[in-house]
């Protein structure tokens, strides 16, 4: 019975001994929040910048206990900017999950004959398949793939077959107005290059035109330099595009670094088509026709096929560099799941339906362009901390999606951001910027563990680098 009794009374020391471990530790922990929770509100305080021109909210979650740390009109509507961009990637993680891939092909009519010589008695379809990765070393793959059928002349036409999406190119819903830079470029199910075009420049001697080069460079794009090479390291050159002409113009010291300027392309297919001819006539094979756009017949035959990166590796290209382009491309392919050609228009239907599925209160967002790049979108921070707070609760997605944001002090739009201060490596956030508004939301972790998920959205006059530092300083806090 004394025996029963000893034991019987270890087990309730130790039950009591398990209870104040549990307390103290969970009053240690609600404590150090709360001292965080007003150390941040305080910094906001101090800031100087009116509450109106924020929404802010940040929460803590721990086992099943959830904290909410800041809210500063955290229901408010916004210009989110290219934050946009997370709400685009759930809903594509929604419905390309990791892995899946798109495909570009050569191909040629079944009635087409090929002789004993490797003549290609008919045209040669290039159809695009909606990759927005596809760059130089796609096509070069595709090219090599090709050559391997033994076909060395095309006698007809290359035609390019973008008709899997429509042919706007442009989408009522981005900025009204139209610019030369690689941000704006036009969208079409067969891209390349990002449909942007590298311009190289380099000192020459002095008194002589500097060098340019065009990569790729083939027929689709003419080159105007009227530029010149002087003494010294400093250098005011200007490239401009319009229409189809690149023109170069401006001095360069000749001891000035290699300048590099990316402007957008008008035609999509027809850039794509012509960049096919150029790496065909390097492998020796030769197109007779010209580059057109058209459709590919119902009858054909495959001769090469290229597949794209995986969806989630595109959707990095997309949020470390806030790619408008990659954004408008993976909303059409949204669309084609439902009807082709693929519009912009049902591409946002379908975000905005995965919005509605993840029961966020649609009074608190209204979706008009992915990429952001519009003052149409609106959106509170309440709604976009909802959407990160359902892609960290779900397994599937949740590690691609976070390989897929900048890392604070590291790369993508944050590679400058947070360096050499206790938040470097520990924020992975979607950045977002228009005139007048500034953006940020994404996790902030800890080396006890921890992860914040916040969505900071300013709008207001105040300087936008102030207003970067300030998100960056609260970060700084909740990480420290």
């Amino acid at each position: 019975m004394f025996k029963n009794f000893y034991i019987n009374r270890r087990r309730v020391g130790y039950f009591i001994f398990c209870f104040l471990f549990i307390f103290v530790e969970r009053s240690w922990t609600y404590t150090s929040l709360e001292a965080l929770q007003k150390e941040v509100q305080k910094y906001i305080k101090s800031s100087g910048i009116s509450e109106k021109d924020w929404s802010l909210y940040v929460t803590n979650f721990d086992g099943d206990h959830s904290t909410v740390l800041l809210d500063v009109n955290s229901k408010k509507k916004m210009i989110p900017a290219s934050v946009t961009k997370i709400v685009t990637a759930a809903a594509i993680l929604g419905t390309f999950p990791p892995g899946h891939k798109f495909k570009t092909q050569l191909l040629r009519s079944s009635e087409a004959k090929i002789n004993d010589e490797g003549v290609l008695k008919g045209s040669l379809y290039l159809k695009g398949g909606g990759d927005p990765s596809f760059v130089s070393e796609n096509m070069w793959f595709l090219v090599n793939s090709f050559l391997r059928t033994g076909i060395k002349k095309i006698q007809g036409d290359l035609i390019v077959d973008d008709t899997l999406f429509d042919s706007v190119r442009f989408d009522d819903s981005r900025q009204e107005n139209r610019v030369d830079r690689a941000y704006d470029a036009p969208v079409g199910a067969m891209s390349f290059n990002w449909n942007s075009v590298n311009i190289f420049i380099r000192p020459s001697t002095k008194g002589s035109p500097a060098l340019v080069f065009l990569d790729p460079e083939n027929k689709y794009l003419k080159l105007n330099n009227t530029s010149k090479t002087a003494t010294g390291n400093q250098q005011s050159l200007v490239a401009d595009r319009k229409n189809n002409t690149i023109s170069v113009s401006g001095k360069m010291g000749t001891d000035a670094k290699e300048v590099v300027i990316f402007k957008s392309v008008v035609d999509p297919s027809l850039w794509a088509g012509e960049n096919l001819k150029s790496f065909l006539k390097q492998r020796s094979i030769e197109v007779e026709g010209e580059v057109k756009s058209g459709s590919a017949p119902l009858k054909i035959e495959v001769l090469a096929e290229n597949e794209s990166k995986s969806i989630e590796v595109i959707l990095a290209d997309m949020n470390k560099f806030s790619n408008n382009y990659v954004a408008e491309m993976l909303t059409k392919n949204l669309a084609t799941q439902e009807k082709v050609p693929g519009t912009l228009k049902l591409g946002i239907k379908k975000i905005n339906d995965h919005m509605k599925s993840m029961n966020i209160p649609i009074e608190q967002y209204e979706l008009y362009n992915p990429s952001g790049l519009t003052r149409e979108n609106k959106m509170s921070a309440f709604a976009l901390w909802s959407v990160l707070d359902h892609l960290k609760n779900d397994f599937k997605i949740y590690p691609e999606f976070l390989t897929s944001l900048p890392i604070s002090g590291i790369d993508g739009t944050l590679k400058k951001r947070m360096r050499n201060t206790p938040a470097e490596r520990w924020v992975r956030a979607k950045t977002g910027f228009l005139t007048g508004v500034v953006s940020l939301a994404g996790y902030a972790g800890r080396s006890d563990g921890r992860v914040f998920t916040f969505a900071f959205i300013y709008n207001g006059s105040v300087d936008e680098a102030r207003i970067r530092n300030t998100f960056d300083q609260i970060l700084i806090h909740l990480v420290n």
